[in-house]
């Protein structure tokens, strides 16, 4: 008996896998400096193949979650399916309030996508002491 390995070719398998995409959410005062995050999220979103469909800055970090123009718009591609995941770096992004965050990760999560925060706040800041 003899083993025969069929192989599929490669653009074959491409066609039919499509990559995961995400939506870069970030979130800070007028004139913050964001690229350093913005590089932590590509370099994420990279390490797990995902694909970046957008990257959205709301510079109105004082309002409440509902109130940003910015975290709206992601969580609208969310729901077009134009991506699957709402990717932060970290949770103060989207709130530093719990039951803010928890809403908004429900209403991602109801729209079909996840959250995905890179680094606690809590964990960044015992790792500072």
């Amino acid at each position: 008996m003899t083993n025969q390995t069929t192989l599929i070719p490669t653009d074959d398998v491409s066609a039919k896998v499509s990559r995961f995409r995400v939506v870069i959410y970030l979130c800070g005062a007028p004139n913050a400096n964001l690229s350093a995050e913005q590089d932590r999220c590509h370099g994420y979103a990279e390490a797990f193949g995902w694909e970046i469909a957008a990257e959205i800055e709301d510079r109105d970090r004082l309002n409440k979650p509902e109130g940003r123009t910015g975290l709206a718009q992601a969580l609208e591609r969310i729901k077009r399916r134009e991506a699957g995941v709402l990717l932060t770096p970290w949770r103060s992004m989207i709130s530093p309030v719990p039951q803010e965050f928890d809403e908004v990760a429900r209403k991602v999560e109801s729209a079909g996508g996840f959250l995905q925060v890179m680094d606690s706040d809590g964990a960044r800041a015992t790792a500072a002491r």
